[in-house]
């Protein structure tokens, strides 16, 4: 009886992918404790963070991809609203507009179009395979930028770029020409001296503290100069763990959240750099494994499109902690506090188990 119900319980989860994404939560967990100066109140909360976001990535599993794809339109028009809503009635934090009260909580609807865009798009094609022709790249292109305009009015930069990565990389899978490719190329190139005048001040600020973060160390250029003096005090293999003089003298800013890779780095040095990364790509590895045999265009397009949103969120926080990209507060997956981002990439992780596990009983 036990073992039965173990079997069904464990049955559509992958095993390499789940035992990669284990190790990464448990060295973020130890991370963590140290970026919090020792407070155990931080991990134990993370702890209920991920235990929510594996409940979330087992309940995705075992549901059918068929099943996945039907959600599509739904949970895109919910989260279209919800962001109409957080436009109108959001309310305002640090001068940005992003969260939305719905009576007993406050959530962020930006934080589902990391799931709503692909899920939707991926849907949309696999509707369309028969005939899918340019004028679906364009319908495609336009329900992707109408969230994403939504979010970066917010503004939310990070997520805006996570969005927009998650849907691009669903036309780009689709099969969207070379040709329209580096066409938009040179347009985006043409239009950036309009696009930054669009950017508000302090985006400008980061942009620019990005060539020469010394112009303001104690202002826009703070948080790249002190994690990068971070990881490179951390050497080959670091300071070694709670002895880290950056994180403990509370130099590195948000430490337990956007630069906590800073606190990996000087700790555990090089080496617990490129044990981390060497756990990222065994997760993207699997996930493209998977994406390459899925038996459906939907479960192709939906899995490498989760598994590159994968592979965007630790490049580009990789890039800002190392000093080579603008600051834009995307969290380092799974390692960074917070539980929104933990349930949005498990939620992902789980999609690509069931993409797996289910496609012996899809017919091909």
């Amino acid at each position: 009886m036990i073992r039965r119900l173990f079997i069904r319980l464990v049955t559509h989860l992958d095993g390499y992918l789940l035992l990669a994404l284990a190790m990464i939560m448990l060295l973020g967990l130890v991370v963590l404790y140290s970026a919090a100066g020792e407070d155990f109140h931080f991990v134990t909360r993370q702890l209920v963070n991920l235990s929510v976001a594996l409940g979330v990535m087992w309940l995705v599993a075992n549901i059918p991809p068929q099943h996945l794809a039907r959600l599509g339109p739904p949970v895109y028009v919910i989260g279209l609203l919800l962001l109409l809503g957080v436009a109108m009635f959001g309310e305002i934090s640090h001068g940005a507009r992003r969260w939305l009260y719905i009576g007993v909580t406050r959530i962020q609807p930006s934080e589902i179009m990391k799931i709503a865009v692909p899920l939707m798009l991926a849907w949309y094609f696999d509707r369309r395979a028969a005939t899918l022709r340019f004028k679906d790249f364009v319908i495609a292109a336009a329900l992707l930028l109408i969230p994403v305009v939504l979010i970066a009015k917010q503004p939310d930069l990070g997520t805006a770029l996570i969005v927009s990565a998650a849907g691009f990389y669903v036309l780009f899978l689709g099969g969207l020409s070379w040709r329209v490719l580096i066409g938009l190329a040179v347009a985006g190139a043409a239009s950036l001296p309009l696009l930054w005048s669009m950017l508000h001040d302090y985006q400008r600020q980061r942009v620019l503290t990005l060539l020469d973060p010394s112009q303001d160390p104690l202002g826009a250029g703070y948080h790249t100069l002190q994690s990068t003096i971070a990881m490179g005090s951390g050497g080959i293999f670091g300071k070694g763990w709670l002895h880290g003089t950056q994180a403990h003298l509370e130099f590195i800013p948000e430490r337990h959240t956007d630069f906590i890779l800073a606190v990996l780095g000087e700790e555990f040095g090089l080496f617990g750099g490129l044990v981390l990364l060497v756990l990222y790509l065994l997760v993207i590895g699997r996930g493209l494994a998977i994406a390459a045999n899925a038996p459906t265009l939907f479960g192709r397009l939906f899995a490498g499109s989760i598994v590159l949103t994968f592979f965007t969120y630790a490049f580009v926080n990789v890039g800002m902690v190392s000093g080579i990209l603008p600051v834009v507060g995307v969290p380092l997956p799974l390692v960074s506090y917070g539980g929104t981002s933990a349930v949005t990439l498990l939620f992902g992780m789980g999609a690509l188990m069931s993409i797996q596990t289910h496609r012996k009983l899809v017919k091909t």
